[in-house]
């Protein structure tokens, strides 16, 4: 059971991670859901997350990719059916079917591609496939949200009463205008709408002589608005029928409500889901970006990221066009803790965060950027000690906190924890915090712990080289330009080079020899050796690292060539079977002919008969009794082989029909001017040229125009000049 703090967390700046991919998530829930990513606590779950969003990815490369995940929450509508007798608006309604059918297609297309997406089809299993929501939901609602006319028979007079009377309305207000229009007593505009009625526009001196009722009027008071006597009366009609209209809609939600709060746990599963797979698709997403892949997890205590990028660095100099520099690490039983030291900006803390936020990534489900060849294994516990860490709050120094920091390293560290300390040892007295920094590394030796630390020590440099599954490890240097590789070389401890970057700094010559005389000569010999034997080492392991990958490559090689050469015999003994069976027809055809000939000169009957069948009792003798299973196996295999060698003939007859076929000479392509009739190279449409502005014309094709590529139009007719 994996148990990660938060300050190891902010250490290795996971939270950033986390916010990236809440970024990319299409869902309000999914976002949610990214933030509250933490490491998985059993390795089932762990390795079905892992394999889900290694499957999601290699749908981006696929021709099935996987369909549209995005959903509206209804957590609202949730929280609302959860309560007795309470019902949703139509809107809400058209949200929860569009949710569903969105689940019914995903489920539907996950099982069908099951072969593809075997772990997201897994998860998707766990939920039921019901239409019954969208039925229940489509028969009252239509696609716009808004309630169907045969949602109940009472809706459906009701609206049929109100388009009559809505038909009589507009009725006795057309024959009011024309009356009042005839006799001049409207404004110039006639008609208007107050309070969603339709009102007469009449002229204030004529308002009396008009019968109906004013329902208000213009600014300047020289329009009154009139609704005439006749409409009113339908009016009033019509807005009883709404009303009764809107009562029956009540009921009608009432009722479809109590009928889908039944689902109301499969809702909010469907929900999670979706939810679900928009975090998956947003790991997945994330991968593409840093080019995540998912390394061989082992039972094996082994570590090994080879070409190992820091995600969070490599976004960031991707973006300004910067180099990152890959790293690679290994830690195992006979190698379990690395010590790297090395002047400082060489990259020693990246190197650090980089091994633990991969470690920690992945057994958070997410893939990460390493080499395909790379492989680890899983941690119960990381424990970090990177950063400045003076709390002013707890008035503790930075080397008190460390000692506190420590003392929990030594309760929780186990041989299932990886350790990573940046500058062990530092913010005490050099010697007294040297010595104790060696005694606690001694301690996480003997208990068996994975980790990496950084140091500028002496005596944990000679340490890391006095143990036998301890190593060092250096941040290379160039000693001509004084600037960082930003490339980790294990197995030798590296040089602070102090002096040296004194002096690139402007530091007098002068003043660094009165430093070095400060120092024993044995100390300053010590730190010149460890940097001519960097050099070395770099060259050894680079070469090693070349003869390795030649010889892997080779055994690679050689499997392939074996797997070709008994692919190669089995084909030749299929092809020599077909051959000889053809050769074999070929004979008894020629031994028939023969008899056929013999019988046209003699045309004796029982010696054709005789013939034929001595012919096929000598054949008969020759075949061995089969079951009709193992006929049917030779008759498929032989089929299959006529198809292979019929495949290949077919192409050795087309390479050559190719090189007699002359080049054909290309066209040119005529000069189009206005008014040329044209049409798109891939389309049926004809239309005609209006204008040509450079190399684009505006072609008019009668109902629209289009603008075109010149160099994507064919000539139908010349213009006639």
């Amino acid at each position: 059971m994996i148990s990660i703090t938060e300050k190891t967390l902010q250490d290795l700046q996971f939270p950033t991670i986390l916010e990236t991919i809440s970024e990319i998530c299409n869902t309000e829930i999914g976002k949610e859901k990214a933030l509250q990513i933490t490491p998985f606590r059993d390795k089932e779950s762990l390795m079905q997350a892992l394999l889900q969003t290694s499957e999601y990815v290699s749908s981006f490369q696929n021709n099935n990719a996987i369909p549209n995940h995005g959903f509206d929450a209804i957590t609202h509508e949730i929280k609302f059916l959860a309560i007795e007798d309470s019902f949703l608006e139509v809107g809400s309604f058209r949200k929860i079917a569009t949710l569903s059918s969105t689940v019914n297609f995903l489920l539907n297309f996950m099982r069908k591609f099951d072969d593809y997406y075997p772990n997201i089809n897994a998860r998707a299993s766990r939920v039921e496939l019901t239409k019954e929501i969208v039925t229940l939901i489509d028969t009252v609602v239509d696609k716009y949200g808004e309630i169907k006319d045969n949602a109940s028979p009472v809706l459906s007079d009701i609206r049929r009463n109100m388009n009559l009377v809505r038909g009589k309305v507009n009725q006795s207000f057309g024959v009011a205008l024309t009356q009042y229009n005839g006799l001049g007593y409207l404004d110039d505009i006639k008609e208007s709408f107050v309070q969603n009625r339709r009102v007469l526009a009449v002229l204030s001196m004529y308002r009396r002589k008009v019968r109906g009722t004013i329902l208000g009027s213009s600014k300047t008071g020289s329009i009154a608005y009139i609704e005439p006597e006749m409409t009113l009366k339908y009016s009033r009609e019509l807005s009883n029928l709404e009303y009764e209209e809107k009562e029956e809609i009540t009921r009608i939600l009432k009722q479809l409500s109590n009928a889908i709060r039944p689902f109301l746990p499969l809702l909010k599963e469907y929900q999670d889901f979706l939810s679900d797979v928009d975090v998956i698709a947003a790991k997945a997403k994330y991968a593409e970006r840093i080019n995540g892949i998912l390394p061989n997890i082992t039972e094996e205590r082994r570590l090994y990221f080879r070409d190992a990028f820091h995600p969070i660095l490599y976004l960031t100099n991707k973006q300004k066009k910067e180099v990152t520099y890959p790293q690679t690490i290994e830690l195992q039983q006979e190698n379990r803790i690395i010590v790297i030291s090395g002047p400082n900006a060489g990259g020693k803390t990246i190197s650090l965060k980089t091994v633990g936020l991969l470690q920690l990534m992945l057994q958070s489900g997410m893939l990460i950027p390493v080499h395909e060849r790379s492989e680890t294994f899983l941690f119960d516990r990381i424990l970090t000690d990177i950063g400045d860490n003076q709390s002013i709050e707890n008035h503790l120094s930075t080397y008190s906190y460390r000692l506190k920091n420590m003392n929990y390293f030594l309760k929780k560290c186990n041989r299932k924890t990886m350790f990573l300390i940046d500058e062990f040892g530092t913010g005490s007295d050099p010697e007294l915090g040297g010595a104790l920094a060696e005694i606690f590394l001694e301690e996480f030796y003997h208990r068996e712990a994975f980790g990496i630390i950084t140091t500028h020590y002496a005596n944990l440099k000679i340490l890391a080289n006095e143990l036998p599954f301890a190593t060092n490890a250096n941040m290379m240097f160039d000693e001509k330009s004084l600037e960082p590789m930003y490339k980790l070389a294990l197995g030798q401890a590296g040089s602070s080079f102090t002096f040296e970057v004194a002096q690139k700094n402007g530091i007098p010559f002068g003043l660094i020899n009165r430093a070095k005389k400060k120092i024993e000569v044995g100390k300053v010999r010590f730190d010149k050796t460890i940097a001519t034997l960097q050099k070395e080492r770099s060259k050894l392991e680079k070469t090693s690292q070349n003869l390795k990958e030649e010889e892997i490559r080779a055994r690679e090689e050689g499997k392939k060539m074996e797997n070709i050469n008994v692919k190669i015999k089995q084909k030749l003994e299929s092809y020599q079977e077909l051959y000889d069976s053809n050769q074999k027809t070929i004979y008894i055809g020629q031994k028939i002919e023969d008899i056929a000939e013999k019988y046209f000169n003699n045309k004796n009957k029982k010696e054709l008969i005789g013939e034929f069948l001595k012919i096929v009792e000598i054949e008969n003798s020759k075949r061995k009794k089969a079951t009709p299973k193992e006929t049917k196996a030779i008759e498929a295999k032989k089929k299959e082989v006529i198809e292979e060698v019929k495949v290949q003939v077919e192409e050795i007859r087309k390479e050559k029909k190719e090189k007699k076929l002359k080049p054909v000479i290309e066209k040119p392509r005529p000069i189009l001017k206005v008014g040329d009739r044209v049409r798109m190279q891939d389309g049926k449409a004809v239309g005609s040229i209006d204008a040509i502005e450079k190399n684009k014309a505006i072609v008019n094709y009668g109902i629209f125009t289009s603008k075109v590529s010149l160099d994507e139009l064919d000539l139908v007719e010349a213009v006639k000049k």
